[in-house]
């Protein structure tokens, strides 16, 4: 699989998630995002090692490693070869669960089809393992959130970020559209994954709840993901807003 498809496919997988952003005409549908925040868990053949290592191939680099121990994760940040969309890989350490909902999500993600477990593509395939049941989502829930979102989706794009240096239109403007189209943001610099540098203006929007069918036959609705927008406070040494997104604090160094 190529990059530019492999981008399409985590697009199309994304809009389908989430029909109400794939509806917005807020800007010309041409525009790459600036950012796409994949999340997966340090887990077999889902863990961001084996990731990497296959989205390398299609000429992702590593442009850093940030921990965020408050939060459970491990983030990797890969820049393509050309000006497309930056990934940003968030790993939950699984280790940072407490017992019984880290054996409990172990035992469904082990029951995952070993065709499913294959290459970079699993990222657009959706969850590969069975439906958790709505008992079992509520456990992860109340554990850590992500857990419970990983539960329900699979390693996959949780939101997508745009420049909106790139997009002609200050964050503020913008903010006001999404708002009168019913997409009102988190103020904050939370996105539901990760904490954003202060260096940027961000916003993040939750997408519009829907009906999900878990194991048990409950229905419930859920917000799975959203739209992020960033915009630079002053301009700076960074050419892309992605290399300044995350806390120069939480970066580390990798053996």
């Amino acid at each position: 699989m190529q990059r530019q498809e492999f981008v399409q496919q985590l697009w199309l997988d994304y809009i389908h998630m989430h029909p109400d952003i794939g509806s917005l005409r807020l800007w010309p549908l041409a525009t790459a995002a600036e950012y796409l925040t994949l999340v997966t868990l340090n887990y077999g053949p889902f863990a961001a090692t084996a990731l990497t290592s296959n989205l390398a191939h299609m000429g992702y680099r590593t442009n850093g490693h940030f921990a965020m121990a408050d939060k459970g994760l491990l983030i990797h940040l890969l820049a393509p070869s050309d000006d497309s969309s930056w990934l940003v890989l968030a790993e939950l350490q699984m280790g940072t669960l407490p017992k019984a909902p880290r054996e409990a999500i172990e035992e469904l993600v082990q029951q995952s089809h070993p065709q499913d477990c294959k290459g970079h593509n699993l990222l657009c395939r959706g969850r590969p393992w069975p439906m958790p049941s709505w008992a079992l989502h509520q456990q992860l829930q109340h554990a850590h959130p992500l857990a419970a979102w990983i539960a329900v989706m699979g390693p996959r794009l949780h939101h997508a970020g745009f420049d909106c240096g790139q997009l002609g239109e200050p964050l503020a403007t913008l903010d006001q559209r999404l708002d009168e189209v019913g997409m009102p943001s988190l103020h904050g610099q939370q996105n539901g994954v990760f904490t954003v540098s202060s260096l940027l203006d961000h916003r993040f929007y939750p997408a519009m709840p829907q009906k999900i069918v878990f194991s048990d036959g409950d229905e419930h609705r859920l917000c799975l993901g959203g739209l992020a927008l960033v915009q630079k406070h002053v301009e700076d040494d960074h050419d892309r807003v992605a290399e300044a997104l995350l806390p120069h604090h939480t970066r580390c160094e990798m053996a």
